[in-house]
């Protein structure tokens, strides 16, 4: 991404019903007033406009909570906002998140023509048992008849699958990856479930109600996902994320490639001018803080050098194209190459787990399964510093 233009992330907090592994900021409300959210999301806005005016929007993405609950209408706006403040690239990519309810997918056409140009559907299973486990409101005809709709209203469609499900076999997940490779998108999200904090999973695990799956049989979920992906044509361009060429993310990239983002609403984060943001989680002490101060903020924080390198590392490190460490020492300033040239990166790449080529950090294919044991020992050698 060019050194002036940033990415814009719009989060809409609320949804219909709690999921049991989720832990994203989503809150269950009866009543919205789309109006009072309207102004608080232009004001959030335009505070970060006159922290942040030079840039130009790379990319838009709504995410949640359900922003396919919002109405059309403000959807528009806020495009409209974000485009007469920053203004957007030619080609902006503008996303939302949806969910495959008939009731949101009713809604797409006049998404659509409000600005969004790709969509990302969270069908997460194409079981009705493995739905209802997973505490989703759709069924898989539901689901599927929303990814039709979807296909003719979007140019660019993604959705996500869950896998890696407790009695989930290889022979399962075989037959259910090859139906979703058929639905022709050339975009997929495929998670290994998370038992994540916090969560009604969490506490079904926590009793013993709930036994996730082991270790081992992850790592053949996974490989299996990576042999079929990338026989369709959609290898992995990050560690769940599959694409054909030129259909990646942009703006998840824009995450991934630690380049700068704003972030508003309700728990959204942001990184720019080299500083943290995170606004209020609650919706109403989001609301609150709005009408206090003009603005969401809960958290404005410069980030130190080296806090900045491991970011980057632990973002960038989840690319299938690694990080380069000569762009990475220009933006922090420090010896990065230096600092990870120790003896536990020699030991990894020893062992086949990352690859080091001249500037060149990657995880290999063969590490991709145990990314999160790696990147501490990565990690801690710029925090030793």
């Amino acid at each position: 991404m060019d050194r002036d233009e940033i990415a814009l992330y719009i989060h809409w907090p609320f949804c219909i019903a709690k999921c049991p592994y989720c832990d994203f900021n989503s809150h269950v409300r009866d009543q919205v007033d789309h109006d009072t959210w309207r102004s608080a999301l232009f004001l959030d806005l335009r505070h970060e406009y006159k922290v942040n005016p030079s840039p130009r929007i790379s990319s838009v993405f709504f995410g949640g909570g359900t922003p396919s609950l919002m109405p059309p209408r403000l959807v528009a706006d806020l495009i409209a906002e974000a485009d007469k403040l920053w203004g957007l690239i030619e080609g902006c990519e503008i996303t939302l998140e949806a969910n495959p309810s008939s009731v949101e997918a009713s809604k797409f056409a006049d998404l659509a023509s409000a600005g969004v140009n790709r969509v990302s559907l969270g069908l997460q299973s194409l079981d009705d048992k493995t739905l209802q486990f997973l505490g989703r409101a759709h069924d898989v005809k539901e689901g599927l008849a929303a990814l039709a709709t979807a296909q003719q209203n979007f140019d660019r469609v993604s959705f996500d699958l869950i896998y890696a499900r407790p009695g989930q076999s290889l022979h399962d997940w075989q037959s259910e990856l090859a139906q979703a490779l058929r639905f022709g998108t050339g975009h997929m999200s495929l998670y290994q479930l998370t038992i994540e904090p916090g969560t009604r999973f969490e506490t079904l695990v926590r009793t013993g109600e709930l036994v996730p799956a082991d270790d081992d049989h992850c790592a053949d979920l996974f490989d299996l996902t990576q042999e079929m992906t990338t026989a369709a044509g959609l290898p992995a361009y990050e560690i769940s994320n599959h694409a054909r060429i030129g259909e990646e993310s942009r703006h998840n990239l824009t995450y991934w490639r630690y380049g700068d983002y704003i972030g508003i609403g309700a728990g959204a984060h942001g990184r720019r001018l080299k500083s943290a943001t995170e606004r209020h989680k609650k919706p109403e002490n989001f609301l609150s803080a709005i009408q206090r101060n003009g603005n969401g903020l809960k958290v404005e924080q410069a980030l130190s050098p080296d806090v900045r390198a491991a970011e980057a590392l632990m973002m960038g490190l989840r690319l299938a194209e690694g990080l380069d460490l000569a762009a990475l020492e220009a933006k922090t300033g420090l010896a990065i190459a230096e600092m990870i040239d120790s003896q536990e990166v020699s030991k990894l790449a020893e062992i086949g787990l990352v690859e080091r080529t001249g500037d060149q950090l990657t995880i290999t294919s063969r590490g991709m399964p145990l990314l999160d044991a790696i990147l501490p020992k990565i990690i801690a050698d710029v925090l030793r510093t």
